[in-house]
């Protein structure tokens, strides 16, 4: 099993992998903070805009970990109406968990991408790229929540992840590329020399320089 040295080193033969992805229709985005200095370097090689996609679950109230939907860049409202249709009073509950979330989400967009606006992914092809996937419940979020906002296909790409949450986000997306998904895997950073924490302030120079 590959030893990726940091996240530039991954993000660099993750984005060997997208080469055929390349195209005047496709942009890549990184959800934070781990998966932005990947995806910079996917975006430099296939020279597609980047940008950051921030998510946020929408927990049910007593069960947090359980979605009841997500919101995302861009407004973006994704409901899973399956757990809804489970909920007494899902309506008010989901409204409440917005409003809180919806102020964290913000925050997150307005420190990381200041006044330069969201990527327009309407019929685009989007590959959103993490560090690794381990649970893969943000990356669920934001494969739902692009499609939301229009993206005509949605690649997920990751330089490690969970077999069996590879497999989920295979079906999930139109795409997966996962460099390896070892069975013995245990927690995302055991695959990495260095994987120091990308601090707030790595994410918004990033987008500062290579940015869309």
């Amino acid at each position: 099993m590959r030893i990726f040295r940091d996240r530039k080193d991954a993000g660099q033969r993750l984005a060997e992998a997208l080469d055929s992805y390349a195209g005047p229709d496709t942009v890549v985005v990184g959800l934070p903070r781990g998966g932005v200095p990947v995806a910079a370097e996917v975006a430099r090689r296939l020279r597609a805009p980047l940008d950051v996609f921030v998510v946020r679950k929408l927990g049910v109230p007593f069960q947090p970990e359980l979605a009841m939907g997500a919101i995302a860049s861009g407004g973006v409202l994704v409901r899973n109406e399956e757990v809804l249709r489970l909920l007494p009073d899902a309506e008010a509950s989901l409204a409440r968990v917005r409003e809180r979330e919806q102020v964290l989400l913000a925050e997150r967009e307005a420190l990381y991408r200041g006044r330069r606006p969201a990527l327009d992914v309407t019929g685009k092809r989007v590959i959103v790229v993490d560090d690794g996937v381990a649970t893969g419940a943000t990356m669920k979020a934001a494969v739902m929540a692009l499609r939301g906002a229009g993206a005509a296909g949605v690649v997920v790409a990751v330089p490690v992840g969970a077999p069996g949450t590879c497999r989920e986000l295979e079906d999930m997306a139109d795409a997966l590329v996962c460099l390896q998904a070892p069975r013995m895997f245990s927690a995302v950073g055991q695959w990495y020399e260095d994987f120091g924490q990308t601090t707030d302030e790595e994410v918004e120079a990033i987008l500062r320089s290579d940015g869309a």
